[in-house]
């Protein structure tokens, strides 16, 4: 198979090897994953309107690596702090790498949106514009639509010294606004762009030039609200003259740290702290180049920042906002649609007997996006109807919004259910929608709990105790994704259904560990973090490792989204000395280096971008013609392995083992369409086919089918 790349990585993510580093730096991996984000904004292969997506969440994700990761290193900096990260690098060399890297990134992403999609979008009739190329026409529109709309919600705040330097909420776009006052001379002032207002406005399609062959319903034409604001902005100050407006943008510490010991109230502690986010310590500050150097002096000394921290972009700020043209009804410039499925044996299921009566007759996969999200809805509702049903249990992590799930756990307690749900409070970014869904449980009668002090519970988990003619059965569902209907639509991932006794037996037992008091250390089949994932998933490698010591063949094959435990990666390499043949798919973050004569030359390393984001996780292991497999919610990270209660569970159906190693996992490991392949060096490069090889796009593989409505 050939490799191939498109885009350069910045140099700062092609570290050389040396013998004494065994570990690629983690905020380095993890931005050459987003780089491979970008890299899909650049691929022609997909739709426009999907490139625009990848660009949105390249910015996305650059804010939230600066809110999370650049704020912790900057606080290990602050706080003195001499330790090195596993690859030998001190947090001020972090810091100054990932300025380097970010710097090249971000102006390979601006290249992307100003002069590849920006003039695509143009020849496909729908105009983003910036203020001075507007018509006199439209800038009568821009000022009625000023005047009407965005002058009434609009607050200047002065800076001087009666008026201390206003605070700025995370991520808002900001004009600094230089005023000329007859009697006080030059003056500043701060505008916010109200984010209750669409950040692209419409102003009529018809208006823009536009190729003929493009009919009028299908032409859109936006102009970016905070330039019509500063275009407007004398509006603001009367009597006063406006001499200069720039655009601002910053990023704040969003890492909200929970003294859980001292909280007596967690859900009271949890929202204050989520509150609290939005004024962090600034940690980067985004301007335009016309930004003169007095407007950034006077806003780096008020934010607290120095030079380091200043990022200067091309075009507009917050890129993130162009997601919304792909709300546009242009279905040409888009995927085309999909529609998931039911598995067969659960696709005429529809009462709570023939659905109870499917998973007794057999453990059933569920594999997602591919596989419809709807029967664990209808599992749930069947449960809430079934008068058999005596207790219902679930852990909810990420759950979205108006989530049918939680509307049949409500339900099910209007049906006199025992229903227990375990809320993690603590789902970075989603810490309000889950004490919102909290509060609303608590209010139906549901018995809600927390999760335990210092854990977050990562684990997907859902039990259904019944009563049949035999005694109680426990029905269970254990995935690697959330119980979120949205984002079933658009992650990868895999739950298994079954009634099997022993996982069961341990599904109740870690019920009782997340809502009681226990001690409990041994589980019959599941492992669990933080009590015996780590020791058994290790003694699951050093199996493998003894037979090929032995002479006989070892193979690991493990899809995760992160690989950074260093403890992890060096008994991966203990395997490869000894000659197991390590497949790694990794979508996002891998520490490991591959490759590495006398010590990786086994290991390879796959990450697969697409249209889905890649999430489950699979722990194969080939076990001398005896394979098991483990699917679950944890990466191979210190903080899954230590710090968060997760499960992997076991495949024990051979059908199922067989399938999930020739039709999933052998897929993943020939795509040569959507992976890219991980070099020693840390660069990765994108999968081509060789000669005579058929062109595999995993994705596209499980997809077939889905472009047909169900009957």
């Amino acid at each position: 198979m050939a490799v191939a790349s498109e885009l350069a990585p910045p140099p700062e993510l092609l570290s050389p090897y040396h013998d004494r580093t065994r570990y690629i730096n983690r905020e380095l991996s993890w931005l050459e994953f987003n780089r491979r984000v970008l890299l899909e904004a650049l691929d022609e292969r997909h739709p426009l309107f999907e490139r625009v997506k990848f660009l949105s969440i390249f910015s996305t994700n650059l804010d939230e690596f600066f809110m999370i990761r650049v704020a912790g290193i900057k606080q290990q900096v602050a706080a003195g702090v001499a330790g090195r990260s596993p690859d030998g690098s001190t947090p001020a060399e972090q810091l100054a790498a990932i300025r380097r890297a970010v710097l090249a990134l971000a102006d390979q992403h601006r290249a992307c949106w100003l002069n590849d999609i920006q003039p695509r979008l143009r020849a496909q009739g729908i105009h983003v514009l910036d203020y001075d190329e507007l018509n006199a026409r439209q800038r009568a529109y821009c000022k009625d639509y000023f005047e009407r709309e965005v002058f009434p919600v609009l607050t200047p705040l002065a800076f001087d010294p009666s008026h201390p330097f206003p605070q700025i909420s995370n991520l808002s776009i900001n004009l600094a606004v230089v005023i000329n006052d007859p009697e006080e001379g030059e003056l500043f002032a701060r505008v916010k762009v109200p984010a209750v207002l669409p950040r692209l406005i419409p102003i009529g399609g018809s208006s823009c030039a536009t190729p003929e062959h493009i009919p009028p319903e299908r032409r859109y034409c936006f102009a970016w609200l905070d330039q019509v604001i500063a275009e407007n902005a004398d509006a603001l100050f009367p009597g006063m003259a406006v001499t200069e407006a720039y655009v601002f943008r910053i990023t704040r510490n969003a890492d909200v740290e929970i003294q859980e010991e001292e909280a007596a109230d967690l859900l009271r502690t949890i929202e204050q702290g989520v509150r609290r986010r939005r004024f962090g310590a600034v940690v980067r500050l985004t301007i335009q180049p016309n930004m003169p150097q007095r407007i950034r002096d006077l806003l780096l000394v008020n934010l607290k920042l120095t030079p380091e921290d200043l990022y200067e972009v091309r075009g507009p700020l917050g890129l993130a906002d162009v997601m919304a043209l792909t709300k546009i009804d242009r279905p040409d410039l888009k995927d085309p649609p999909f529609y998931p499925k039911a598995p067969p044996i659960l696709r005429h299921a529809r009462t709570s007997a023939e659905i109870f009566g499917a998973i007794r007759q057999q453990d059933i996969l569920l594999h997602h996006p591919y596989d419809s999200f709807q029967p664990l809805v209808e599992l749930i509702e069947a449960a809430a109807e079934d008068p058999e049903v005596l207790a219902i249990k679930q852990t909810l992590y990420r759950v979205g919004s108006n989530s049918p799930i939680v509307k049949a756990l409500m339900h099910a307690r209007d049906q006199d259910k025992q229903v227990t749900v375990l809320v993690e409070l603590k789902a970075r970014f989603d810490e309000e929608n889950n004490i919102t869904w909290a509060r609303a449980l608590e209010r139906a009668g549901v018995h809600v709990v927390y999760g335990l002090v210092g854990l977050k519970t990562h684990a997907k988990i859902a039990l259904i105790v019944r009563r049949e003619y035999d005694g109680l059965r426990r029905y269970v569902h254990l995935g690697t994704g959330n119980y979120n209907a949205g984002t079933a639509r658009v992650y990868t991932d895999l739950g298994l259904l079954t009634c099997r006794p022993d996982i069961g037996a341990d599904v109740s037992d870690l019920f009782n560990f997340l809502t009681g008091y226990s001690r409990q250390s041994r589980y019959r089949k599941l492992l669990v973090a933080p009590v015996n994932l780590r020791e058994r998933l290790t003694l699951l490698i050093e199996r493998e490792i003894a037979h090929a010591a032995s002479g006989r063949a070892g193979h690991l094959i493990f899809k995760l989204n992160a690989l950074v435990d260093p403890a992890m990666i060096d008994l991966l390499y203990q395997a490869s000395a000894v000659g197991v043949k390590v497949d790694l798919n990794v979508r996002g973050m891998c520490c490991l280096r591959p490759g590495v004569p006398g010590m990786s030359e086994n290991i390879s390393v796959r990450s697969v971008i697409g249209r889905f984001l890649e999430h489950s996780r699979i722990y194969y292991f080939a076990n001398d013609g005896a394979p098991e497999v483990y699917l679950g919610s944890a990466d191979l990270m210190q903080r899954n392995l230590d710090r968060r209660v997760e499960t992997l569970f076991p495949i024990e159906d051979p059908a199922l083992v067989a399938h999930i190693r020739n039709d999933l996992l052998a897929v993943y490991l020939r795509d040569n369409t959507r992976a890219h392949v991980l070099q020693p060096d840390g660069s990765y490069l994108r999968a081509r086919p060789g000669e005579g090889e058929p062109t595999i796009d995993s994705q596209a593989a499980f997809s077939v089918g889905r472009q047909i409505p169900p009957e």
